[in-house]
C-alpha cells in the first residue's frame, strides 16, 4: 500500500541547523526534503493525526549529532521529540487534547556531557476542547521535561490560534479578533504565575503578527491588508518598576501617536499596500527588513527604518508561510496551491519548487460534476488533474511528486477575478502520447462565450506536451460533454448537448504551402447524430471497433469507420453521464446522475442489461484485461447512521457477477477519483495471495486530493488499508458446535432503522451466507443433513494403543 498527496503547507516548514535540510508538515507525519535537490530525504512516523508545528532544536555551534533534534505537535495530544537524521523518536509527552499549534521559548538541546541537573523546559500550545461551550481554544503551559501540563489556561479563545514566538524567546503571542495577546516568559527557570501577558487593540480584525529578533517591537496585519507596527511594547507591565509607572510617569496620549485606548506601547504606526488580509509577516534575521504575503501572490519587503518596499510579484498562488535559513543566502516561502519555494536571498530569486499535488480548484455551479477532474495515464503511474491557474499538472503517484504542468490557457493569477474560462475536460490516449483538452469561455450578460478543442502531442512519458490543434467552436455554439480516444490509432471523437458527434483524426501528411513545409493537424472526418437527442457520452471498445455514445437515456453503438449505427440498446431512468468498456469489450458499463441514479451493466454480446443497481456512482474504472471494474459510490446522508464519517465505498465487480468481489467504506468521496494502475515494482514488493506481484494496483483519490494505492486482490491489504471498513470477523475465533458452526451468530436484534444496503461482500465461510439468497437457489436439506449432525457429534483425537 502506498499513501501521498498530503498537504505540504498545512503548517510551516522548518529549517534544519545547517540550512541543507527542510522539515514539512504532511499529514501525520513530517517530511525532510533536501533543499539542494528538493527531492525528500527520509520522514518521521508515528502520529496517528495530522502534524501541526515542527520545531528545529537550535545549536550556537555546528556538531554532528546535534543537529538534527525537533519537536513535534499534533492533533492526536501529543508532543514528540525526534533525532530525525535516523530517524528516531526520542520522547513523547501526552497533552490529551489536540494541540493546533506550539511555541518552545528559550529552546536548547538537553546536554548529555553535563552531570548537572537539567533545568525544566517549557512549552506553550494552542489546544482545542469541545467541549466548552463558546470557547474552544486555550492556550496552555506544558512542562516538556516532566511531561505534564503546568497550571490553566493562559487565554481562551473562540476557535485555537496560531501561536508566534521572538527568536529571543522572550516574548510569545496570539492573534484574537481586533486584538494582540502578547506574552512575556522570564528568562530563568518560571513559574506559571510569572508568565504576564498584556493586549494591544486595532479596528479591524487581525490575521498575522511577528516579532522583531532585536528590538521590543511587534507588527501586526489585518483583514483590510494594512500592518500595524507597535513600537516600545510592554514597557509598563513587562518591568520591575511597575509602581514607578504607575505613578504618572507614563508619558501622555499626544507623545504616542497611534496607541489606541491605554495600550501598552510608545507608538503604532501604520503601512498598507497589500489589496486583501495579509497572510504572514516575518522579520529578516537582522530586524533591518520585513517580510509580508497575502491573497494576491506578491512578496512584498519593507524597509523598517524608511519604508520603502520592493516586490517579487508573478508568484501564481496566495502566499501561507515565510521561513527564515540558518544559510543567509535562501529563504523559504509555502503557496496556497501546495508548494515551496526556496529563494536565493537577498535577490528573491526561485532556486526550485517542492511540489505537491495541487488542491481542488473551483467550478461554476453549471459545470460542477460534468469536468473530468482524474484522468490516468495507466502505464506511467501518472494522474493528470486540473488547478486553478488554467493549468493540467501531471503528478506521479507511485513516487508522490510532480512531473510537469501544461498551460492550457495563458492568464496571470489575480485572485479576485471572477472565473471567465473552465477547462471542462481533459482526456489521454491509452500510450499517453496524445491529449485533449476542451475549454469554455464563459459569456458575459450572454454574450462572447467560445468552446475551444485542443490536442496535443507528447514525444515522452514524462508529461510534456506540446500543441498540436486548436478547434474553436467543434460543435458551433453547443457545449461539449464528452471527449475520448482510439485505443491504437490517431483517432479522438467528441459529442456535444446539441445532438451531434464527430470523429476527428489526426494527418501527418505534409504539404507545401507559399514555399514552406507545413504539418496538418487534426481534422473531422465524420459526423453522426441520434434522432436530434443530446449526447451525454461516448467511449470506444477495448479494441476500437464500436464506438458508443449515449443519447441521453439509451446507448448507441455505431463503426468509427463507416460512421454506420450498428446498434441501439437502453434505456435507463435517467440521463447517461459516463460510459466504460470493461476487459475486451464484452461488457459495457454506464452511470446514470439525477432524482434516480442507477449503475449499469450491458451485455455486447446479448445487446441487453445484465444486471443494475440503484447507486449514486461518483467515479468508474475498469480493467482492459479481465471482466473487473471499480466503482466509488456516494452514501446517502441519514442522521440514522453512523459511519464515522465515512462517506463512500469503493465496491470491485466483475461483470458476469452482481455480487461484488470486494468493498471498502472510505471518507471524503465527494469529488474523488478512481483509476487502475500498472504497479511499480521498483518502490514496492507487493505480493498477491498467489505469491505473484499484482499487475494492477487500485487508486483511490478523495475529494481533498490526497489518494492510497493498493492492490485490490491482496486480502491482507483489505485489512490494511487506512479508512476502510473493519473485518467482519475476528483474526481468532473460539469453537463453535451446533447451530453456531454452520450458520454462524445470530445477529443482534435492532429496533431502529437498518442502514442502506449495499452489495454484500461473499465470506469465506460459505455456511455463513447459506441462507442469503433466493429460496429457489438454496441448497437442499439432503446437502445440509450430513454436516448438521456432524457438528452435534463431539469431535475426539484418536489415541494409537
Amino acid at each position: 500500500m502506498i499513501t501521498g498527496g498530503k498537504s505540504l503547507v498545512s503548517s510551516s516548514p522548518a529549517f534544519s541547523n545547517d540550512g541543507k535540510k527542510l522539515l514539512v508538515c504532511t499529514g501525520s507525519t513530517v517530511s525532510v526534503f533536501s533543499t539542494s535537490t528538493g527531492m525528500q530525504i527520509t520522514e518521521l512516523e508515528g502520529h496517528s493525526a495530522r502534524v501541526t508545528s515542527v520545531i528545529v532544536v537550535p545549536v550556537a555551534a555546528p556538531a554532528s549529532k546535534i543537529l538534527c533534534y525537533c519537536w513535534t505537535s499534533s492533533l492526536d495530544g501529543t508532543i514528540r521529540y525526534w533525532d530525525f537524521s535516523l530517524p528516531e523518536l526520542i520522547k513523547k509527552v501526552d497533552v490529551q487534547l489536540p494541540v493546533q499549534s506550539m511555541v518552545i521559548p528559550y529552546l536548547s538541546t538537553p546536554s548529555v556531557e553535563s552531570n548537572e541537573k537539567p533545568s525544566n523546559s517549557y512549552a506553550f500550545v494552542s489546544i482545542e476542547d469541545k467541549q466548552h461551550k463558546v470557547l474552544h481554544g486555550q492556550i496552555r503551559m506544558v512542562n516538556l521535561t516532566k511531561s505534564s501540563v503546568v497550571g490553566g489556561p493562559l487565554a481562551e479563545t473562540q476557535n485555537p490560534e496560531r501561536m508566534v514566538v521572538s527568536s529571543s524567546g522572550e516574548f510569545f503571542g496570539i492573534r484574537n479578533g481586533r486584538k494582540l495577546h502578547v506574552w512575556k516568559v522570564p528568562t530563568k527557570d518560571f513559574k506559571y504565575d510569572e508568565v504576564k501577558k498584556i493586549k494591544l487593540h486595532h479596528t479591524k480584525n487581525l490575521t498575522a503578527l511577528a516579532f522583531h529578533p532585536t528590538e521590543r517591537l511587534v507588527a501586526g496585519g489585518d483583514a483590510t491588508g494594512r500592518i500595524l507596527i507597535w513600537r516600545g511594547f510592554g514597557k509598563r507591565n513587562f518591568t520591575q518598576n511597575e509602581r514607578l509607572f504607575s505613578r504618572g510617569k507614563v508619558r501622555n496620549e499626544e507623545e504616542r501617536p497611534g496607541v489606541r485606548d491605554d495600550d501598552d506601547a510608545d507608538s503604532c504606526s501604520t503601512w498598507h499596500w497589500h489589496p486583501t488580509e495579509v497572510k504572514f509577516l516575518s522579520f529578516s534575521s537582522d530586524g533591518a527588513y520585513l517580510y509580508s504575503g497575502g491573497r494576491e501572490g506578491v512578496l512584498v519587503v519593507w524597509q523598517l527604518d524608511t519604508g520603502k518596499k520592493k516586490f517579487l510579484p508573478r508568484i501564481g498562488s496566495a502566499l501561507l508561510y515565510f521561513k527564515d535559513s540558518p544559510d543567509p543566502s535562501f529563504s523559504s516561502i509555502s503557496c496556497a496551491d501546495n508548494q515551496i519555494h526556496l529563494l536565493k536571498m537577498p535577490s528573491m530569486e526561485i532556486l526550485m519548487s517542492i511540489a505537491g499535488i495541487k488542491p481542488p480548484c473551483s467550478f461554476p455551479e453549471v459545470y460542477e460534476g460534468l469536468c473530468s477532474r482524474y484522468v490516468f495515464y495507466h502505464t506511467a503511474g501518472l494522474v493528470a488533474l486540473q488547478t486553478e491557474t488554467y493549468c493540467i499538472q501531471f503528478y506521479s503517484l507511485f513516487d508522490n511528486r510532480e512531473v510537469s504542468q501544461v498551460q492550457v490557457y495563458e492568464r496571470n493569477y489575480h485572485p479576485d477575478d471572477d472565473v471567465t474560462m473552465v477547462v471542462s475536460l481533459v482526456a489521454l490516449s491509452i500510450d499517453g502520447s496524445k491529449m485533449g483538452t476542451v475549454e469554455v469561455k464563459l459569456p458575459e450578460e450572454g454574450i462572447g462565450g467560445l468552446v475551444s478543442l485542443k490536442f496535443w502531442t507528447s514525444e515522452s512519458r514524462s508529461g510534456e506536451y506540446t500543441l498540436s490543434t486548436v478547434i474553436y467552436e467543434p460543435h458551433s455554439d453547443a457545449g461539449i460533454s464528452a471527449l475520448a480516444f482510439h485505443p491504437t490509432r490517431s483517432m479522438a471523437v467528441s459529442s456535444s448537448y446539441r445532438g451531434d458527434f464527430k470523429i476527428w483524426f489526426r494527418n501527418y501528411e505534409t504539404q507545401l504551402k507559399d514555399q514552406e513545409l507545413q504539418k496538418s493537424g487534426w481534422r473531422c472526418q465524420s459526423v453522426g447524430s441520434y434522432k436530434k437527442r443530446p449526447l451525454t457520452a461516448a467511449a470506444f471498445s477495448t479494441d476500437g471497433s464500436v464506438l458508443a455514445v449515449a443519447a441521453e437515456a439509451v446507448i448507441t453503438l455505431w463503426n468509427p469507420d463507416t460512421n454506420v449505427l450498428v446498434a441501439v440498446i437502453g434505456e435507463t431512468l435517467m440521463p447517461i453521464v459516463t460510459l466504460s468498456f470493461i476487459g475486451k469489450s464484452e461488457y459495457l458499463v454506464s452511470v446514470s446522475r439525477g432524482s434516480k441514479p442507477q449503475l449499469s451493466v450491458w451485455s455486447m454480446s446479448k445487446l441487453s442489461m445484465s444486471w443494475s443497481y440503484k447507486l449514486l456512482s461518483e467515479a468508474v474504472t475498469c480493467t482492459t484485461d479481465s471482466l473487473h471494474f471499480a466503482v466509488l459510490g456516494i452514501i446517502p446522508k441519514s442522521d440514522e447512521i453512523t459511519l464515522q464519517d465515512r462517506d463512500g465505498v469503493i465496491l470491485l465487480f466483475d461483470a458476469e457477477d452482481p455480487i461484488p468481489v470486494a468493498t471498502w467504506s472510505v471518507k471524503k468521496a465527494k469529488g474523488g477519483g478512481l483509476g487502475f494502475v500498472q504497479s511499480n515494482p521498483s518502490l514496492h514488493d507487493e505480493k498477491s495471495t498467489e505469491g505473484r506481484a499484482p499487475s494492477l494496483m487500485l487508486v483511490y483519490i478523495n475529494g481533498d486530493h490526497e489518494y492510497v494505492i493498493f492492490n485490490p486482490y491482496s486480502r491482507e491489504e483489505h485489512d490494511a488499508i487506512t479508512n476502510l471498513r473493519e473485518p467482519q470477523l475476528p483474526l481468532e475465533e473460539s469453537e463453535r458446535f451446533g447451530y453456531a458452526s454452520i450458520y454462524g451468530e445470530l445477529p443482534a436484534f435492532n429496533l431502529k432503522k437498518e442502514p442502506i444496503a449495499f452489495p454484500f461482500v461473499p465470506s469465506d465461510k460459505p455456511w455463513e451466507t447459506v441462507f442469503s439468497g433466493s429460496s429457489h437457489v438454496l441448497p437442499p436439506l439432503t446437502n445440509l443433513c450430513s454436516a448438521f449432525l456432524a457438528s452435534l457429534l463431539e469431535k475426539r483425537t484418536s489415541v494409537e494403543q
